[in-house]
């Protein structure tokens, strides 16, 4: 690590992970006071994700939980990571996080995000793969990019008949009947209603009072090269670049935000990454605590209802014991898992800070028991205030925690 290496500002993305055999309430209990403690603890902010009908994820209003942990806290910033345009409406999005602005000024992030959902399919119809495009992924298998592991894209079939039954399904019931607009109009609303300028092409102007001049910050998730990278640069807006969810695309979606940038809302780039991230007092003790991430993570990838509730250690099924197409699923999540100690998680995260130009690193924890969640966030955090690490050999490559 070169020496002049500054350690960026750590931020949390909270799922409100559902334990088995806990309820949602508690889920969402034990986020905001999780809140409490990131807040003491240094954290920059705290972001929560929306995701409806999945029995592990509790976190399915960030507005609430954001408005809720406001309410709680002092310093940390708090905001959606992010608000779905293909359920919430641009609109809606920022009348909720301007009104939490309102009462919390200059601590408010609203991110925007993109959800893929496939078309209707016509009865008698062929589930044709044309007809259910693929995400972007590079075309390259796994590498090693200047000590940063960067796996292959998972074998993930978009029209896989399971998945796209399910993702149908929770649209019938979360009642999503809008059709977004091209993503840059969508950013562009928001931004022109903060701005008091926002007018339609006939003229007709609008006005909403908990949007204009509102002190939140506008960002964008993105997971690939694809429109919401790009669109992120041309508008000068912050961007997070999801590698906790798909790592093989993370180099592409920054370097297409870095080429389209140009100054807007921002004068230069700013590039937040996140990281899965589980600390312990022991390597042994956190591979043990990591031992149900693969399950999760293969109920949310080919499970029919999407995320389980989150399982016991003592109940996951052992990395060895599966089957080579599970293990091909989900290992692209499973070994760029930072997983250990608070020495090696550090060194792995600077690599991932260095490797990406990472302005800011954003950490998801998920543990059976929240307080295994809340003991990872304070050794974190506590390891990240010491010493830069020393430079490693040249070509090291991060220890995999499969």
């Amino acid at each position: 690590m070169s020496d002049d290496l500054q350690r960026v500002p750590l931020s949390v993305l909270d799922l409100a992970v559902v334990p088995e055999g806990a309820t949602g309430a508690q889920a969402v209990r034990a986020a905001v006071d999780l809140a409490v403690d990131l807040d003491r603890l240094g954290y920059h902010r705290v972001w929560y994700a929306e995701h409806h009908l999945s029995p592990g994820v509790g976190s399915a209003a960030p507005a609430v939980l954001a408005a809720a942990v406001a309410a709680r806290t002092e310093r940390i910033r708090v905001g959606s990571g992010a608000v779905l345009l293909s359920t919430t409406s641009p609109l809606v999005a920022a009348e909720q996080f301007g009104t939490i602005a309102a009462l919390h000024p200059g601590r408010v992030d609203l991110g925007l995000g993109r959800a893929f959902t496939p078309p209707p399919q016509r009865e008698g119809d062929a589930v044709a793969p044309a007809a259910v495009p693929a995400p972007e992924r590079p075309r390259v298998g796994a590498r090693v990019v200047d000590g940063l592991y960067v796996p292959a894209a998972p074998p993930f079939d978009a029209s896989d008949s399971v998945q796209r039954e399910r993702l149908l399904a929770q649209k019938r019931v979360v009642g999503a009947s809008r059709t977004p607009a091209a993503f840059r109009d969508e950013l562009e609303l928001v931004l022109g209603l903060r701005a008091g300028t926002y007018a339609e092409a006939d003229g007709t102007r609008h006005v909403s009072p908990p949007v204009e001049g509102a002190a939140f910050d506008l960002w964008v998730l993105a997971s690939s090269a694809g429109e919401s990278a790009r669109v992120a640069g041309e508008l000068g807006l912050p961007i997070a670049a999801n590698f906790h969810v798909s790592p093989a695309t993370t180099l592409d979606t920054i370097a297409a935000y870095r080429a389209a940038f140009r100054p807007g809302v921002l004068a230069e780039p700013y590039v937040v990454v996140s990281a899965d991230v589980l600390v312990a007092d022991t390597v042994e003790r956190a591979r043990e605590l990591a031992t149900p991430f693969t399950d999760w993570v293969l109920s949310i990838r080919r499970g029919a209802s999407g995320a389980v509730a989150y399982p016991r250690p003592g109940d996951a099924v052992p990395w060895e014991a599966r089957d080579a197409g599970e293990r091909a699923l989900v290992a692209d999540r499973v070994d760029t898992r930072v997983v250990g100690d608070p020495a090696t998680v550090v060194a792995r995260l600077e690599t991932l800070q260095r490797v990406t130009g990472a302005d800011e690193l954003l950490v998801t924890t998920a543990t059976h028991d929240p307080a295994d969640a809340r003991r990872s966030f304070a050794l974190l955090a506590d390891a990240w205030r010491r010493p830069v690490s020393p430079t490693p050999t040249a070509g090291a490559v991060p220890v995999l925690v499969p």
